[in-house]
């Protein structure tokens, strides 16, 4: 069984993940989170968490090469005579956010020395960055495109990796868009929605919970997945499809507007140029409004995810909790 090391793990998506894999404690020998010393200290609660269902910390910088071998390589509890008591890791599983998403080279390369680190899953866990020729200029996708390029060279001859894609987080797809409303947004409040394009095209999305649920299939799976881009989706439904929905559960007809893809392409083009905070947002929204998140085929049931949460299960959890369609830019 594989002994997983988790890096970003009390991120928005990371604690998903480790809530996951520690869901599936049974099937790995070893689950370890590396963090620093200040996220033990502010979220004291949440790493508790993790360690009273069997989770190892490890303490460090991920910005200190030193610190991130010695937690790649182990530890010996008692002494070096006593091989079973190494608690080492054979796969990291990262979960940084977008603004590090460039330093898991550095991990990598770290990960490529270490004796014990035989595999390495970076962040993905969204829209697909290789979909199709238009991709590799798209700005949001750079430097994962920049992270996937170092894995395939020839400077990685040992390690093996999985990208996992999910396209957009259904969840917070089907949520509320402060940040810019006409990019497609559902206030529940108000009972009124801004649908991107005309509403009718298909998105294939991952609920937040489903994707813990791949990732855990992905490890479980390492032969099916081995060096390639693992593509799962819980559902594929339009705009359109999420507001009925909404109108079902909720009772009654909502106010409903739509921004063209002309005017989605000004939203997007405006706010590179101010340097807007969630430009990157705004791009994958007319991404995704273009279709580019459909395939013929997933990889659900190569990975024995066949039983994904539904577009009526989404819609009733925003209702009871709703959701900002935008979380420090982990969309």
């Amino acid at each position: 069984m594989s002994k997983i090391l988790v890096i970003g793990a009390t991120g928005v998506i990371g604690k998903v993940l480790v809530d996951a894999i520690l869901n599936a404690r049974e099937q790995f020998d070893t689950i370890g989170i590396f963090t620093s010393e200040a996220t033990i200290k502010n979220k004291k609660d949440l790493i508790d968490s993790f360690k009273s269902r069997g989770a190892v910390i490890r303490t460090g910088d991920v910005y200190n090469d030193d610190d991130v071998l010695n937690v790649f390589e182990g530890e010996w509890p008692l002494t070096r005579h006593y091989m079973a008591l190494w608690h080492y890791y054979d796969t990291v599983v990262s979960a940084v956010g977008r603004f590090a998403i460039d330093k898991q080279v550095d991990l990598i390369a770290l990960a490529e020395r270490s004796p014990t680190i035989q595999r390495f899953i970076p962040s993905e866990y969204g829209t697909d960055i290789a979909f199709d020729a238009s991709s590799a200029s798209e700005k949001p996708h750079q430097k994962k495109l920049k992270v996937r390029a170092y894995l395939e060279s020839d400077a990685v001859q040992r390690l093996k990796y999985s990208y996992l894609v999910t396209g957009p987080f259904a969840d917070l797809f089907a949520g509320y868009m402060a940040a810019e409303p006409r990019v497609g947004n559902f206030d529940l409040e108000k009972k009124e929605a801004i649908l991107a394009g005309d509403g009718h095209g298909p998105v294939g999305m991952t609920t937040v919970s489903d994707v813990g649920r791949a990732l855990v299939a992905v490890l479980k799976h390492p032969e099916a997945t081995e060096n390639k881009a693992v593509l799962v989706h819980s559902f594929v439904a339009t705009p359109d499809e999420l507001l009925k929905e909404y109108e079902r559960q909720t009772g009654r007809p909502w106010t409903v507007s739509y921004t063209s893809m002309d005017e989605l392409k000004k939203i997007e083009e405006d706010a590179w140029a101010a340097e807007h905070p969630v430009a990157s947002i705004f791009t994958l929204r007319r991404i995704w409004a273009e279709g580019k998140t459909l395939y013929e085929k997933t990889d659900n049931e190569a990975i024995g995810l066949t039983k994904t949460d539904t577009l009526e299960m989404v819609i009733q959890a925003n209702i009871a909790s709703p959701q900002a369609a935008f979380q420090s830019g982990k969309l």
